[in-house]
């Protein structure tokens, strides 16, 4: 078959990609994403039919038709979505604060040398830059390891931080379950030298205000040790060299059943069956808190390894705080949480969504991607982790090193937790109705009624306007000269303003204002309520409980 053949049928099947897709009336941006494949094997059809790559000639000198599209794994964001997003950043902060935290910023791209061989597998998703300055630099994959770049530079001893940005990664998005690649971060971490675990379980107690505030649904926080997942390792055979790489397979067990994970580990990372087999009889444990340690204490095997021990007797504390702090109801002990990250030494955490009733919209897969009679792939609907961390007492030290001449080491332990704001939003934003979303703040509308033709009335609303914005209330006028009585109505209540203040020439002579409650129909005050002009202020106060 030639390359003209192979590039028709390519264009004949992303054809009906588009058209499948349309049909289904799936998401706007997954639409645009293949009708722009469509139209490249198209010009790619074109050149090789001895057409010019330049579609100038055809167009009349016009030039090619820009596509108007946001890059693969990204989003814009409507006034309605931000006003949700908005409320989301608010709530957290708020908890942030409430525990005493301080905010900082860092740059939004570091030296690259700073970044690389902190995230093990996923260290390939790193978006490198051009080098235009005479430094090597990349996107920054999170907020974690900028955090501790910056307490080591800083030479900061202790430090408690949120930090709100968008972080970058090189991944295959999946923007129905908020996966993309930019995204907001938010993170709390605590950086010093404390006693243990009493950082880390108010961490937790973090994560568990945040996502009560934000009524994300039921929820659980999956708590393990990393020092006794590397004794597992360790007990169980695992050679050091294969231990990080059979940890990011152990990670995955909250996605895949338990034979899928050991054949990864045996035909793919190379491990011997029966190691895989004992590490399998650990991973698989996991409960309420005391019970899993009662059940590690009897495994004498397990017991000898003094990693083991020390990680046994940090969550025996952990779990006896958490019950001081009123969380244990969310927590679970979970031996198969791994978290891939290499710089995590202790406690690491992470809090997912349980409900089985929690589904975000999707479009059906094209029936390109799907084989006859496949059902829809449920990892497209359900959201993943929603928030995670654990302890990194050694991240800062990697840094402080390099800035003495004798490669000193000054360890700053720290412990953080971090959300994942993409896919919050995609559960709080599936639950709210679009027609019940306010995006804007505005209070009250300015309302002038009579004969449009000869009556405007603009100079008398720009006054009150003014007269409200002084008085510290949001509010809005039409900004037409004569504009009609029903589409300003219409404008309120499109806007959902709760108050309008109504005037005409009566209301100008006589020095009054009507005051209207827009967001309820109250039969009493169906026209107006009329108070003096003097008193406009003080009525609306007290109508919108402003102090």
């Amino acid at each position: 078959m030639s390359d003209i053949e192979q590039l028709k049928q390519q264009v004949e099947a992303q054809g009906s990609v588009v058209r499948d897709l349309k049909a289904a009336k799936a998401d706007k941006a997954q639409v645009d994403e293949q009708v722009a494949l469509l139209q490249a094997l198209k010009k790619k059809l074109h050149i090789a039919n001895g057409g010019d790559a330049d579609e100038s000639k055809k167009k009349g000198g016009s030039g090619k038709s820009l596509i108007l599209k946001e890059p693969k794994g990204t989003k814009d964001y409507s006034p309605k979505e931000m006003a949700v997003r908005t409320e989301i950043f608010s709530t957290i902060v708020s908890v942030f604060e409430k525990h005493g935290a301080v905010t900082i910023d860092t740059p939004v791209f570091e030296l690259k040398e700073i970044l690389v061989g902190k995230y093990g597998e996923d260290s390939k998703l790193i978006y490198d830059l051009k080098d235009q300055g005479g430094e090597e630099c990349s996107l920054r994959y999170d907020l974690t390891v900028p955090f501790a770049r910056y307490v080591a530079q800083k030479s900061i001893s202790n430090i408690k931080r949120y930090h709100l940005a968008k972080v970058y990664r090189r991944d295959q998005p999946a923007i129905t379950k908020g996966r993309m690649r930019e995204f907001y971060q938010c993170d709390y971490d605590i950086a010093g030298i404390y006693d243990a675990m009493i950082p880390d379980v108010e961490c937790v107690r973090v994560a568990v205000d945040v996502l009560r505030r934000l009524d994300v649904g039921g929820f659980v926080v999956k708590v393990n040790h990393r020092k006794i997942l590397d004794a597992i390792f360790e007990v169980s055979g695992v050679p050091q060299e294969k231990v990080r790489a059979i940890s990011s397979a152990v990670d995955k067990l909250d996605k895949a059943p338990w034979t899928e994970v050991r054949r990864e580990m045996t035909q793919e990372k190379g491990l011997e069956e029966a190691v895989a087999d004992r590490i399998g009889q650990y991973v698989q444990i996991s409960g309420p808190g005391e019970e899993v340690l009662a059940k590690l204490r009897a495994l004498p095997e397990l017991m000898a390894s003094a990693k083991a021990q020390e990680g046994i007797k940090d969550m025996g504390l952990f779990f006896r705080y958490a019950a001081i702090y009123g969380i244990l109801d969310y927590v679970s002990f979970d031996m198969s949480l791994a978290r891939g990250l290499d710089y995590y030494t202790g406690i690491i955490y992470e809090a997912v969504l349980v409900e089985e009733n929690v589904r975000l919209p999707t479009a059906p897969e094209s029936s390109a991607k799907k084989g006859k009679g496949d059902a829809v792939d449920e990892s497209q609907i359900r959201v993943g982790s929603i928030a995670a961390g654990g302890r990194y007492d050694e991240l800062v030290g990697m840094f402080s090193s390099v800035m003495h001449a004798k490669g000193k080491k000054t360890d700053v332990p720290c412990v953080g937790i971090s959300f994942g704001v993409e896919r919050i939003f995609s559960i709080v934003k599936s639950r709210r109705s679009e027609a019940e979303i306010k995006a804007n703040r505005t209070q009250v509308y300015v309302i002038s009624l009579g004969d449009t033709l000869t009556d405007s009335l603009l100079e008398d609303r720009m006054r009150i306007a003014a007269e409200l914005w002084d008085a510290g209330i949001a509010a809005e006028f039409a900004y037409k000269v004569k504009p009609r009585p029903q589409a300003q109505y219409d404008a309120c209540d499109s806007a959902i303003i709760p108050w309008a203040v109504i005037i005409g020439k009566d209301e100008i002579g006589q020095g009054t204002v009507k005051i209207k409650n827009m967001a309820q129909k109250v039969e009493e005050e169906k026209g107006g309520v009329t108070v003096p002009r003097t008193n406009m202020i003080a009525e609306l106060k007290q109508r919108l409980q402003m102090n």
